[in-house]
């Protein structure tokens, strides 16, 4: 009895010490995690566990976003995570996003990850229309987004269409021109082919440095109004707030710096900016609800503590993370200059078997055409042959007859005639002897000569044959060096192989000398950046010259007209607030530290 109440009391509490959980769904740009989280987490628990499975440490610019009633709102980190307006209903959903944005992303964006996160989502703000981009820099951006994905151009590979299924502009700029989607994507191509040599992570970074200068980039909008009761738009970014009239997201009214915020509060619905000088009229102005006043200070927050950081010295974390970027961007520079010279290597080899292999055809030929060649010589010779064998028989027998007409005129002439007729016969028949031995005498030279030729033609005929077999006998060696050659160039990728096998058990080891040698060709690399960003912005103005003719205006949206206002005055994002009052980046900040808000 004893012992069961004792199991029944342990299982108790074997029960109770389980804790509960519940589902939650975590969405990125490129991918959906699920994981089983326990009631009591905080939303940093979630948080961190998140960056930990994707292996980020640049926390500081992602949160964790859900939507509660048509309002976006961001998982807080000191609070538990079913405490918030969440769905109830299993797995929970929220969205990994970057919550702030850099103000240079090459110098802030140290993680290839960061750097990738911060592409997608970017890329899919380009193209959803969220942040503006003018037509010619849309094909731009396209074309470095088309590198990251399929590496360098190769006109065997990437043929005609290979782009078609490819969503690359926005619908706006697609619809603004007369353009069929080939010759969309024969300008893509034509920037994409000039890309060649950039890996991913260098392609994305370039995306970014590109779209950083966009009006729109990195801005948060909240609709206000002012106490005359004027309907306004807040824009919160990494610079600092900005007011903008409704229709025109692009130039703000006027524009608040961090450095010169003396104090950000809100009462209820009701926000206040107090400027650093005192001379400026302190700014009020209403939002609609209390929910996106928290959701204001949040961002003003952060980006304020970001704006703060950058003008510090690093912490010892994000030096040790620029160390280690740093290392592995030499690593991998040197990996890739190793397998470029591998190709190399490989195609040399591959175009030396090539021509071996031609070089071995010709002679495989020439060895033919001379095997013919000599079959040819053998039977002219072995007619000639037997054409002499028969004339020399001829001469024989003429000679033969002429012997035997010799005879006969001897016999006649030993043979007495009595009569005068007969004597007279008789020399007339001695002389029609001799004439046809005469004749005859000549027709056996004639035939000798004939055969003496033959002779000659025969001996020539030979020594033809000879050279022929000559000729095949030193062909016949240079096939069999061309074959060892081709042998030996064959078994170079082997070779390679084994070579990559040796060079992948390799260690880098990164001496002060290196490193130095690497920031130069870093710097080196920052002065050829900026040589190229004139050459750039003239091709840029070429597309937009060579596609303004097929335009259509009536297509135009409000944001066209403004972007083209503003560039035909040469305003710009930047020097837009810097007009408006920005000081350098170099300026201590004078927020109050003893405000409850900043």
């Amino acid at each position: 009895m004893a012992g069961a109440i004792a199991s029944r009391m342990s299982f108790s509490s074997l029960k109770r010490k389980q804790p509960k959980t519940f589902t939650v769904r975590i969405a990125t740009m490129d991918a959906e995690m699920e994981f089983s989280c326990e009631v009591k987490w905080k939303g940093k628990d979630l948080f961190d566990l998140v960056c930990r499975t994707l292996g980020l440490r640049e926390t500081w610019f992602f949160g964790l976003q859900y939507t509660i009633k048509d309002t976006v709102a961001w998982l807080k980190m000191d609070k538990k995570v079913l405490d918030h307006d969440v769905p109830t209903e299993e797995p929970v959903t929220f969205h990994f996003l970057a919550k702030f944005y850099p103000e240079n992303a090459e110098e802030e964006l140290v993680q290839e990850i960061t750097q990738h996160l911060f592409f997608l989502q970017v890329k899919k703000q380009i193209l959803d229309e969220k942040i503006y981009c003018p037509p010619e820099a849309s094909v731009l951006l396209a074309s470095y987004a088309v590198q990251a994905k399929y590496g360098d151009y190769d006109p065997n590979v990437h043929k005609r269409g290979f782009l078609a299924q490819e969503e690359l502009l926005p619908k706006r700029v697609i619809n603004l021109y007369q353009m069929t989607p080939e010759m969309w994507e024969e300008r893509i191509t034509a920037w994409y082919a000039e890309h060649r040599g950039r890996a991913r992570d260098e392609a994305e970074m370039e995306y970014l440095k590109i779209a950083q200068d966009l009006e729109m980039y990195g801005v948060n909008y909240f609709a206000i109004r002012n106490k005359k009761g004027t309907e306004l738009l807040l824009g919160v970014d990494a610079l600092g707030l900005h007011i903008y009239d409704p229709d025109n997201r692009l130039t703000p009214k006027i524009s608040f710096p961090w450095n010169e915020i003396r104090n950000i509060s809100y009462s209820d619905k009701e926000f206040t900016i107090k400027p650093l000088d005192k001379k400026i009229d302190v700014f009020k102005f209403n939002s609609s609800k209390l929910r996106v006043n928290k959701l204001i200070l949040q961002l003003c927050i952060g980006n304020h503590d970001l704006f703060m950081r950058r003008r510090k010295a690093d912490s010892l974390e994000v030096q040790q993370m620029k160390a280690q970027a740093r290392e592995e961007k030499a690593r991998k520079q040197m990996e890739r200059q190793r397998l470029a010279r591998e190709k190399q290597m490989r195609e040399e080899a591959e175009r030396t078997r090539d021509e071996l292999e031609r070089r071995l055809m010709q002679l495989k030929e020439e060895a033919t055409m001379a095997n013919e060649a000599l079959m040819r010589s053998e039977e002219t010779a072995d007619l000639l042959a037997e054409k002499a064998q028969i004339t020399e028989e001829e001469a024989k027998l003429l000679a033969q007859k002429a012997a035997e007409a010799e005879q006969e005129m001897q016999r006649i002439k030993a043979t007495a005639i009595r009569t005068e007729e007969e004597k007279r016969l008789m020399e007339q028949k001695v002389l029609e002897a001799e004439m046809l031995a005469l004749k005859m005498a000549e027709e056996s030279e004639r035939r000798a000569k004939e055969a003496d030729q033959l002779k000659q033609d025969l001996q020539e005929a030979r020594e033809s044959e000879r050279r022929a077999k000559q000729k095949l006998l030193e062909i016949t060696s240079k096939s069999s060096y061309t074959q060892s050659v081709n042998s030996s160039t064959t078994a170079l990728p082997t070779d390679l192989s084994s070579f990559n096998l040796i060079s992948e058990s390799l260690s880098f080891d990164f001496k002060d000398t290196d490193m130095k040698r690497l920031s130069m060709e870093i710097e080196k690399e920052k002065v050829e950046y900026m040589e190229k960003s004139k050459h750039l912005q003239e091709q840029l103005n070429e597309l937009k010259t060579e596609i303004e003719a097929l335009k259509l205006k009536e297509r135009e949206t409000a944001l066209d007209i403004l972007h083209n206002e503003n560039a035909s005055r040469g305003n710009s994002k930047h020097n837009t607030i810097k007009k408006q009052g920005v000081c350098e980046m170099s300026a201590p900040c004078a927020v109050d530290p003893g405000t409850t808000c900043l």
